[in-house]
């Protein structure tokens, strides 16, 4: 199971995609995969990394920033957004 999976078994998260509009399908966890090769998590039950996450939406993209609070063995995940931007679609 993926971040993605995990982030979206929870509401709260559910409910930030529907704010901005994000299609779930166009969502991308930027640089998941170091996530996961990292020392610390290997050792921490829980693990919190910095995350930027990148979702589309009708008026172009959507990148949120925040904390990704983790727990693979309970399969846990919570975004905590501490930022975002939008970039426009140009015509």
């Amino acid at each position: 199971m993926n971040l993605k999976e995990l982030l979206l078994k929870g509401q709260n998260f559910i409910t930030l995609l529907n704010q901005f509009r994000i299609d779930v399908n166009d969502l991308i966890i930027k640089d998941e995969e170091t996530l996961f090769n990292h020392e610390t998590g290997k050792n921490t039950e829980v693990v919190k990394e910095s995350v930027w996450i990148e979702g589309k939406s009708n008026d172009g993209l959507v990148n949120l920033f925040g904390t990704l609070h983790y727990n693979l063995l309970n399969k846990l995940a919570v975004f905590e957004m501490q930022g975002y931007e939008k970039v426009p679609i140009i015509h």
